[in-house]
């Protein structure tokens, strides 16, 4: 789980900044605190969405149906287009660090790339990790990813971003036990029992953010 959720795993991720660059631009982030909300507000929505796939992939749902189900709760097209961009990176790292018949099936069937979030449960459960285990690293990962962007696009103080991650801790487990439980429902009741919580505000940043000629990250 440490190296699914180690942003130096060779999945892409690096590159991508969860909406921090549209809002730091915006000034909706600008200090640690407004990073706080904002990873805050991210891990709540995208971050249960993403949790809620990766526990039901790690579970045992069909990728594919999941991963349909992942693109009705991506309204914005520049996301569907970076989740599987970054799924196709992650499906990489996963099938050379551990080799499985599920991964190698779900990069025959789509392959320009899954959405991430089903990719990484999958890749946990060919590493022998459970649910919880992708819920978690899924989560960590939504509000990781802009904390980490945040020090390089506003020189933030790097001690302050982790105390951001850290004070988010509780919430993230939170998080967790929601799309754990989800996914328990949805091995019954199919992947509308999955979390769809919505953004509006980072759909629209998104969208937005593609449109620019000049970026230091690619989302």
């Amino acid at each position: 789980m440490l190296i699914l959720a180690d942003g130096r795993f060779p999945a892409g991720g690096h590159a991508h900044s969860g909406g921090a660059e549209a809002a730091v631009a915006a000034g909706r982030i600008h200090d640690a605190a407004s990073l706080e909300a904002f990873c805050r507000g991210r891990l709540h929505t995208a971050g249960l969405t993403a949790a809620g796939l990766a526990a039901a992939a790690a579970a045992g749902l069909d990728p594919l149906a999941l991963d349909e189900a992942a693109d009705a709760r991506t309204p914005a097209p520049a996301l569907r287009a970076t989740a599987r961009r970054l799924g196709r990176q992650l499906m990489r790292a996963a099938r050379a660090t551990w080799p499985s018949p599920e991964l190698d099936a779900l990069a025959a069937a789509r392959p320009r790339g899954a959405h991430q979030p089903v990719v990484l449960g999958l890749a946990a459960r060919a590493a022998g990790l459970g649910p919880p285990d992708a819920a978690y690293a899924a989560g960590y990962e939504a509000v990781s990813g802009p904390a980490t962007a945040a020090v390089r696009l506003l020189s933030l103080d790097p001690l302050d971003a982790t105390a951001v991650l850290a004070r988010l801790a509780p919430e993230l487990d939170q998080v967790v036990a929601r799309a754990t439980e989800a996914a328990r429902r949805a091995l019954d009741q199919g992947p509308g029992a999955l979390p769809a919580a919505s953004a509006p505000l980072l759909d629209i940043a998104a969208e937005q953010h593609a449109t620019w000629s000049v970026r230091l990250f690619a989302s």
